[in-house]
């Protein structure tokens, strides 16, 4: 099975686009930014909403939900990337050897992908200048879903 959480601030809001980019741009654009685990696993679902809520989410600042949709309906674009396979990522290693000293965690983790997804907000918003400037093609991944 897979499940996939996205992690968003609670006491965060949108905040001006030009603080990702190197070149300015020309019109005013806001973004979001959120980090998203996709767990593939067997066993009790649960157990690992349990683990999320538990090692992934800081109650105080964070709320958890269902990353299969998008989070903010207004948006122009959001960008979805992360590490290649092959590429050392030292979060996702922490959160492997965690689950790996847990005795009964009650789920089998198979898999985990983290990424990071960029909501960009504001008329005549383009992917091209956030992926030029955010995704390096030597270590990431990514992929861009325009607003419907």
């Amino acid at each position: 099975m897979t499940r996939s959480f996205e992690i968003l601030g609670k006491f965060e809001s949108e905040s001006d686009c030009q603080k990702l980019l190197y070149a300015p741009l020309a019109e005013k654009l806001t973004c979001r930014e959120t980090q998203v685990y996709r767990f593939e696993f067997e066993g009790d679902e649960a157990a690992l909403e349990a683990f999320v809520q538990r090692v992934l989410v800081d109650a105080i600042s964070q709320t958890s939900r269902d990353a299969s949709t998008p989070a903010f309906e207004k948006r122009a674009f959001e960008l979805e990337f992360g590490m290649k396979g092959g590429a050392l990522d030292l979060e996702k290693e922490m959160i492997q050897n965690y689950y790996r000293s847990l005795e009964n965690p009650g789920f089998e983790l198979k898999k985990l992908t983290l990424r990071r997804r960029i909501y960009v907000f504001g008329e005549g918003a383009r992917p091209e200048p956030f992926v030029r400037d955010v995704c390096n093609p030597a270590i990431h991944t990514w992929e861009v879903r325009q607003a419907a």
